[in-house]
């Protein structure tokens, strides 16, 4: 017979043993609080502050998780209260109208792995060979009840169409499938939705979902065509319903607008905000290098080497929607800017373009773009294709161009000479490993704007100042210390020149 005493011990012999932690070792460091924290590699508190920005957002994204097989409700599933979402079941449709066989495939490979990043889990996908959409329900009718009975069998949740699909198709679909039907545009608004952490970046991706939804709104059983009639405040309308006869559908466009209004307010003092900032450089003749180019290309991995930035870094598609500026400098000391930019992709959504267009001025207002290729990827050529589209969308396409092919350490050596061939001002390098950094820095240095005005000066001692403004703002050819001070010959700007202008050799 076991006394309460020995039941005790009995239960803290069972938690060692499952816990994998000793309770004695409280005052060695084994405090129970760590154990309740959920993971044994728990960095510190102190170590804490060392991790960068990017890990750090990155931790925060990953701590809410998709996985298979749980109910939609939070709940939850550990001490450590770790929550976590059943993942959606799609099933994928597209279209192919032309090209080739390989290039379909590599549109519905990327439209699983767009599901994939938005949180879903990818049953099936069929595609069908049309000369142009079906106008009533983008695939053909016969398709139509191939998909129903594959949905039925499948148990899926959503379709998704691989194209932007017109408010009577996606209402047409939806009443012939009896499920949720999504577009690529709306899919893509919602990996935005997701990822989107800055103030100006929420209320850009907001005005896009906005100007999206405006066109489809729709509701079940003709709610949304009901009028107010004569009681309008029974009906819920009140003051500023614009009277007797309006049916919901139009209260709520209404208020989208008066949204979209607001939204475009805000978005244009922010706007005013970074062309500030833009003018401040400028006026000081600083040069910004923008770094574009398609999505998951590897360009926050390029950022980071090319400056430790440390800004987040995730091997997923749309991961940076914030830009990211860090100041650089040359090998001689010459200062200028680094930015990275929102990744584009095949048939960029026009709202995103238009709401993302005073955070895209960042490329086309600079002086050198370098445009980073996935060298692993089916179709670099498309790719590089697709992002100088939108470039000229913006109008950067006359901006100074650099192809750096990236991920040159899993790339296969075939398809790299074939960029290198195709694209001759080029570099090859990989972010991961480092490799080709330094002659990309070199190139990059090499194809900065060169400063117009020639300058002789011999600089007293006492000026120091000018000195070290003529290194991080000029370009310095020669320099020498004499008894009267430094003669230095180069290049500045207007500005610096002129001060330089009163101390001639």
């Amino acid at each position: 017979m076991t006394n309460a005493h020995d039941e005790d011990f009995s239960l803290e012999a069972e938690l060692d043993e499952t816990a994998g932690w000793d309770l004695d070792d409280e005052t060695e460091g084994g405090n129970p609080e760590d154990w309740q924290s959920g993971y044994a590699d728990e960095p510190d508190p102190e170590e804490a502050e060392e991790l960068t920005v990017g890990m750090q957002d990155l931790a925060e994204r990953h701590a809410l998780r998709r996985v298979a097989g749980l109910s939609t409700e939070l709940e939850d599933i550990s001490e450590v209260e770790y929550r976590q979402l059943r993942l959606e079941r799609v099933v994928l449709v597209g279209v192919w109208t032309d090209g080739s066989i390989e290039d379909a495939e590599n549109s519905m490979a990327e439209l699983a792995l767009l599901a994939e990043t938005a949180g879903s889990e990818v049953l099936e996908a069929i595609y069908q060979r049309r000369n142009k959409p079906d106008p009533a329900t983008y695939i053909g009718r016969g398709k139509v009840d191939g998909l129903k009975e594959m949905v039925q069998a499948s148990g899926c949740d959503t379709v998704i169409c691989d194209g932007e699909l017109k408010p009577s198709q996606l209402r047409n679909l939806e009443d012939r499938l009896k499920v949720k039907v999504v577009d690529r545009t709306a899919l893509i608004l919602d990996i935005f939705a997701q990822h989107a952490k800055s103030r100006e970046g929420q209320a850009q991706v907001e005005l896009a979902q906005l100007n999206y939804m405006k066109q489809r709104l729709r509701g079940w059983g003709g709610n949304l065509s009901r009028q107010a009639g004569g009681r309008v405040g029974a009906a819920g309308g009140g003051i500023g319903g614009r009277g007797p006869g309006e049916t919901k559908i139009e209260t709520d466009r209404r208020r989208i607008n008066t949204k979209v209004a607001k939204l475009r307010r805000e978005l244009a003092h922010m706007k005013g905000t970074r062309d500030t900032k833009r003018q401040e450089r400028k006026r000081h003749e600083i040069p910004s290098v923008a770094i574009a180019g398609y999505t998951n290309a590897g360009k926050s991995s390029l950022l980071n080497r090319l400056t430790g930035a440390g800004v987040l870094v995730e091997d997923s598609l749309f991961a940076t929607l914030d830009p990211t500026t860090r100041r650089t400098a040359t090998a001689d000391g010459r200062v200028y800017t680094m930015s990275d930019t929102v990744g584009f992709v095949r048939h960029l959504p026009h709202q995103l373009v238009e709401a993302f267009r005073s955070t895209l001025e960042e490329v086309a207002d600079s002086d050198l773009i370098l445009h980073v290729v996935d060298g692993s990827h089916p179709d670099p050529e498309g790719q590089i294709a697709a992002v100088r589209e939108v470039l000229a969308e913006i109008g950067a396409d006359t901006v100074p161009e650099i192809i750096v092919i990236n991920k040159a350490d899993v790339a296969d050596p075939m398809v790299i000479a074939r960029l290198r061939q195709r694209e001759p001002h080029s570099v090859v390098v990989s972010a991961k490993t480092g490799e080709g950094i330094e002659d990309a820095l070199k190139v990059v240095e090499g194809e900065l704007p060169k400063l117009g005005v020639e300058i002789a000066a011999l600089v007293p001692y006492a000026r120091g100042d000018l000195l070290d403004r003529l290194h991080r703002e000029g370009e310095i050819d020669t320099l020498e210390h004499t008894g009267d001070g430094t003669v230095v010959r180069g290049r500045a700007t207007e500005a610096l020149a002129g001060e330089l202008a009163a101390y001639p050799v």
